[in-house]
């Protein structure tokens, strides 16, 4: 059973840099894509950025692209989002998710963490 906690959310303002951290246990982190998605109140989850298990292929939602970056370190078990020139629309609560499968669609993401809140103020 694949578990995924996720750190490093908060608040922070307009413009600014934050850096999520989801730390995975419990299976083969290195054969399981790993992807950001995130929630907003009253809204769908959306599908924010993607890396494949070797860390070689990467996705991005056409929100975040050119500002937020993924990357894995798998020695440590560990995917990174980290999110440049935040804007106030980035708010929401920040989930990780991890599949054998490479893609976008959250109903193809069997291991989900609780989620992370990043807040941006303007």
């Amino acid at each position: 059973q694949v578990q995924l906690v996720e750190s490093g959310g908060g608040l922070v303002q307009a413009g600014g840099s934050l850096r999520l951290s989801c730390a995975a246990s419990g299976g083969t982190f290195r054969t399981h894509a790993m992807a950001w998605f995130r929630q907003a109140p009253g809204k769908e989850r959306e599908f924010v950025a993607v890396v494949s298990g070797s860390g070689v292929s990467t996705d991005y939602g056409d929100a975040v692209k050119g500002r937020f970056t993924i990357s894995r370190n798998n020695a440590k078990n560990t995917v990174y989002l980290q999110m440049n020139r935040l804007k106030p629309e980035d708010t929401a609560v920040y989930y990780c998710a991890s599949d054998y499968r490479f893609g976008r669609d959250a109903y193809n993401y069997n291991y989900w963490g609780q989620g992370t809140q990043v807040t941006v103020s303007s």
